[in-house]
């Protein structure tokens, strides 16, 4: 027998054929053969295709016993579920409304009823908001007020069961999918006539469950079903026969429903003798917060991400990363999270774990969210570590592209330069950036831009750092920008710059600038500049740049008004490294608005100066010509020193 033919490794179905082919001709009775004229031949190929379809399902097949290469969404689930994780389900976006009722007279209370409430209008988009439970307010002078009433976005369902014990095998399994399984109660009545009801409560671990806990589970099946399991009377209470379950929940559009701010009422109202009450007299809807924290199902690549950090926690929190692993489960619209211990700090700030967090649908999370999430936090952190909230700080990063092309090509410099727009506009959201701790690939910026079109012959990107100074407007306070990156130094130029501002005691709009002082260190000036340019130093020593670790303090100063709206400075460095790394609480982000594109005419690869004398050659490396224009003038006639 060949020894190709026990090779189980050759999976292709050349490969397969051959092999069958050199046993057949090692065999005396097809010595001198042709497999190739004869119909033998189709009877090779129907072995060879039988053995390659066998070899890719059974590849397929142990591929989806794994968690890390499991492609269908039913098998991840389920592998994740075997090490005691459950997938976030959707989250429906909630609002919070205020509205009063006029016009009672014999009520005493008035109770909104579960089920639908509003209509919400979100980019041009209608949607239906629910409430999951029922709302009781008094009745006063007349008036009922609901203030602050948290609504949900979807459609409001109410299944029952009852409980079967002659079948062994009975499943609860919520018909509907698309469910947020946060909305989603469970009441149990000892029969479906009973007027008295016990309501469970979800867990995600069986800590401190006994026999008469009256908890429940959840998981997900295909679908994007549920399916609710009780206890055995071990872990958790046992269901009795004839038991009646009621099970409510939301089922909703996930993430569509974010920003619906215009809502009108439609919901119900009864008094204490559930009477109904008329809704005509609901005043006008007040929108108190906004449509917010909708989410889509978990995806497959969160799950596997996920899976094995939560088992590796046990819904505990005592490290930084353990913050981050329970921070992406109790809250879904996190898009990338950062944490890290205060004994990272200068100086160092013991028994405090700093988390800074970007949302989904915003920049920054808001005060309610943070301390909703400090209260949730609770429950996993370890006894004398206090979480705190950050918001987190964008380092901004800028280009300034030359982009040679040859000139012989059909495509005309303004659609290329369109093109390099839209690819990098593409990378800028991509997975690279759009998180704590990404990166931006100077290497990859390069070959994109070469990439887009062989008409491009070469480029030459010069990155530039920026952070964003919020300043206090008539206030004396103290700064400190942190870029998380040496600055590249050069002494005969500025290495730092900023937008124009106002500041007390000094007449006319100044900018800031650095002197450098050595390698590591260099002052903070601020200069003015006349209508031609040239520059006047006039405050010297205001405050220290660190070149070595990328980071500027001021000191304290009075600042009455900026530039740019929102009480923005805009600051910018030249990083040492074109590589920029988000460290900590930096989270970077390509700004395509203030990157500038330039297609330059390669005149060597279009042969109009194959000698290269007329050729343009753009310098690597930018010196802060994207603010102000300074001359450096080491003034000796400044103000102050």
């Amino acid at each position: 027998m060949p020894s190709s033919f026990g090779q189980y490794a050759n999976l292709d179905f050349d490969q397969i054929k051959q092999s069958i082919r050199d046993y057949l001709g090692a065999n005396s009775n097809f010595t001198d053969y042709d497999f190739e004229g004869s119909n033998l031949s189709v009877i090779i190929d129907a072995l060879a295709y039988n053995t390659y379809t066998t070899a890719y399902n059974t590849n397929m097949a142990v591929n989806e016993s794994f968690l890390d290469s499991a492609t269908l969404r039913e098998n991840v689930v389920s592998l994740a579920r075997n090490i005691g994780y459950v997938p976030r389900s959707r989250r429906a976006a909630r609002a919070k409304i205020s509205f009063l009722i006029t016009g009672i007279d014999s009520s005493v209370t008035v109770t909104l009823k579960a089920g639908l409430i509003c209509n919400g209008v979100a980019e041009n988009s209608n949607f239906i908001f629910s409430l999951p439970e029922d709302i009781t307010v008094n009745v006063v002078n007349g008036i009922a007020r609901f203030n602050d009433i948290e609504i949900y976005e979807g459609m409001f369902i109410n299944n029952n069961f009852t409980v079967n014990t002659a079948q062994s095998n009975q499943r609860f399994v919520l018909p509907n999918p698309f469910i947020d399984t946060s909305t989603l109660k469970i009441k149990v009545k000892p029969t479906e006539a009973s007027t008295t009801k016990v309501t469970y409560t979800p867990i995600n671990n069986i800590i401190g469950i006994t026999s008469t806990s009256s908890s429940y589970l959840i998981q997900e099946i295909e679908d994007e079903k549920y399916e609710v399991l009780f206890g055995d009377g071990i872990i958790g209470k046992k269901l009795e026969n004839n038991n009646y379950i009621q099970a409510t929940y939301v089922t909703t559009s996930g993430r569509g429903g974010n920003g619906a701010s215009e809502f009108s009422f439609v919901g119900t109202l009864v008094d204490q003798d559930n009477a109904a009450v008329d809704s005509s007299n609901v005043s006008l809807v007040t929108t108190t917060e906004v449509a917010r924290d909708g989410d889509n199902v978990e995806s497959i690549t969160s799950v596997k991400y996920y899976a094995p950090r939560v088992y590796a926690a046990q819904y505990r929190a005592v490290t930084a990363s353990d913050y981050e692993t329970v921070l992406g489960q109790i809250f879904p619209n996190i898009e990338s999270v950062t944490a890290y211990g205060g004994e990272e700090l200068t100086p160092p700030k013991f028994g405090k774990v700093f988390i800074s967090a970007k949302p989904r649908n915003g920049d920054y999370l808001s005060d309610f969210t943070k301390r909703e999430l400090t209260q949730k936090l609770k429950n996993y952190s370890v006894a004398g570590i206090v979480p705190e909230f950050i918001d987190l700080k964008y380092l901004f990063v800028e280009l300034d592209i030359f982009a040679y092309y040859n000139t012989n090509c059909s495509d005309d410099p303004e659609t290329l330069k369109s093109v390099v727009s839209n690819a990098l506009t593409q990378y800028a959201g991509s997975a690279d950036i759009n998180q704590f701790g990404g990166r931006l690939r100077y290497s990859k910026i390069q070959t994109l831009i070469d990439g887009v079109s062989t008409c491009i012959t070469s480029n030459i990107t010069r990155v530039i750092m920026r952070r964003n100074l919020q300043a206090e407007i008539g206030k004396w306070a103290q700064y400190e920008l942190c870029f998380g990156g040496k600055f590249h130094v050069e002494d005969s130029r500025y290495n730092i710059i900023s937008t124009g501002f106002v500041v007390d005691g000094i007449i006319g709009e100044v900018f800031l600038a650095d002197e450098v002082v050595n390698d590591t260190r260099g002052n903070v000036i601020l200069y003015n500049a006349d209508a031609s340019g040239e520059v006047n130093i006039v405050k010297k020593n205001i405050g220290t740049v660190k070149y070595d670790i990328g980071e500027i303090l001021i000191d304290t100063i009075n600042i009455t008004s900026t530039t740019l709206a929102g009480n923005i400075i805009e600051v910018q460095a030249i990083p040492e490294s074109n590589d920029v790394v988000g460290l900590r609480d930096l989270y970077v982000k390509l700004d395509m608005t203030n990157t500038s594109i330039n297609m330059v005419p390669d005149v060597i690869s279009s042969g109009e100066n194959t000698s290269g004398s007329r050729f343009t050659r753009e310098s690597s490396y930018s010196y802060n010509e994207g603010k102000q224009k300074p001359k450096v003038i080491r003034s000796s006639n400044s103000s102050t020193s």
